[in-house]
């Protein structure tokens, strides 16, 4: 028996200086949308394209980026980074290729907190 059972909902909260311009990053760069804000608590969120997972910016004057890095499943990982390298977003190196399994690569929002692209080559 589980010492808790949690709901379907996952919120990845990362600190950031900016909400208003991270929020613009993740809508240009991934699609996402703002569900509220609240400026006297410093916290909005956003949605992602993964049902009952968000993601939640804090404000904060320092920024440690995190530990935890979220994978974001993509169709075609090459087109997907293309177009992220064109917008000038930022890549920790180049693309790992586990041959049949998977494609991915770190990136970078504004604030620095580690984001992952990813692509299932099994299922090709």
């Amino acid at each position: 028996m589980p010492t808790i059972s949690p709901d379907n909902t996952i919120t990845i909260a990362f600190s950031v200086k900016d909400r208003a311009a991270t929020v613009a990053w993740y809508q240009e760069h991934l699609g996402f949308a703002e569900l509220f804000s609240a400026d006297d608590a410093g916290w909005t969120e956003i949605s992602t394209n993964t049902p009952g997972v968000t993601i939640g910016l804090g404000d904060a004057e320092e920024i440690k980026p995190a530990s935890t890095m979220p994978v974001f499943g993509v169709p075609n990982f090459d087109l997907a980074r293309a177009a992220l390298e064109e917008a000038a977003v930022k890549f920790d190196g180049d693309t790992i290729e586990v041959e049949g399994m998977v494609k991915v690569a770190t990136l970078f929002d504004p604030d620095g907190n580690p984001l992952m692209i990813a692509e299932d080559l099994s299922k090709s």
